[in-house]
């Protein structure tokens, strides 16, 4: 069985968390997630802070701007590339004082290369997914940021073993040629898998860093990922349903990053580690495997990001997240 980079009974988040406050959502990771934080994103902050503006900022001699409420590639650097690094800036300052010390597995996030390049536009318009020259310029300029961003995180937090985790929502329609074109009348022409595979692996090979990629959409496409090089895959287990490519994945020595807890509470419940850690198992125990490779093979996680939780619930499900992967550990 592969060695996996997080330890045993791990639980961490997918990435976003409600409000404003870096500090305080530094705190609430770091806190309730000892075993596996992560860098977390607050897109209530505004363009820069969401998925998309955030990894357009780490594109090396690629400038962004915003343009009627779009990301779109731009001739030269402004203002809105300015906030966007201001904004990962503070981040890195704050994670520096909070995380001093630390020395476990740190995972930090971005948007995969094909959900960016479908939801980028060109300077002439569409998006620069239909230009495959373009979808490998933007490649190659994330695989170098990124690479940039990973060496950044490990001086600011020397102790760290730095986890990237890509996020490619946009990949099965990406895959399914179901982006839709800015007339909202047509599609682009679906990426052939060795094709998406190969763009992935150019940004984790380049990372320097051991590599999730998480897709909380249906039908993850779990081959993609495979031939990727990434270690794991991250997916809302709610959404999961054909079992064998997951054992095959398993099989092959993949991580698995279960998305067991909802991300929104219904009304007057809370999360229940208890009830968390038995999705879990019972999906391990349908595939199959020893009971003593669950711990070390699979990590906790919310079905996906909390930006539009509550604070207070946020918290909770990190924590009952976390209480979760103790249970599965225990026995």
């Amino acid at each position: 069985m592969s060695d996996f980079p997080w330890p045993a009974g791990a639980a961490t988040g997918i990435g976003s968390l409600p409000g404003t406050d870096v500090a305080e959502a530094q705190r609430i990771v770091l806190g309730e997630l000892p075993d596996l934080p992560h860098l977390p994103e607050l897109p209530e902050r505004g363009p820069g802070a969401e998925i998309i503006g955030r990894t357009a900022g780490f594109l090396v001699e690629l400038p962004v701007q915003l343009y009627a409420g779009r990301w779109q590639v731009a001739a030269r650097p402004g203002k809105d590339a300015r906030r966007t690094a201001d904004l990962r800036e503070r981040d890195l300052d704050q994670l520096t004082e909070q995380a001093d010390g630390f020395t476990g597995t740190l995972k930090v996030q971005s948007a995969g290369p094909w959900t960016l390049a479908a939801s980028l536009d060109l300077q002439i318009g569409g998006r620069m997914l239909r230009d495959p020259g373009a979808v490998r310029d933007l490649t190659d300029s994330l695989a170098e940021g990124l690479r940039r961003h990973v060496d950044d995180v490990r001086k600011r937090v020397p102790g760290a073993t730095v986890l990237l985790q890509l996020d490619e929502p946009s990949l099965p329609s990406v895959l399914a040629g179901r982006v839709p074109t800015e007339s909202g009348l047509g599609a682009y022409k679906p990426v052939d898998t060795p094709d998406a595979a190969a763009r992935l692996r150019t940004v984790v090979e380049a990372s320097g860093a051991p590599v999730v990629v998480h897709c909380c959409a249906p039908a993850v496409p779990l081959q993609v990922v495979r031939d990727s090089g990434a270690a794991a895959v991250a997916f809302d287990l709610s959404l999961l349903k054909d079992l064998d490519p997951v054992g095959e994945a398993i099989e092959a020595g993949l991580g698995l990053f279960v998305g067991a807890a909802p991300t929104l509470a219904a009304a007057g419940t809370r999360p229940d580690s208890k009830q968390i850690a038995e999705r879990v198992r019972t999906l391990w125990t349908r595939l199959g495997f020893p009971a003593a490779r669950l711990p070390r093979q699979v990590v906790v996680t919310p079905a996906c990001g909390l930006a539009g939780s509550s604070p207070a619930y946020a918290r909770k499900l990190l924590k009952a997240c976390a209480e979760a992967a103790r249970r599965i550990a225990e026995v």
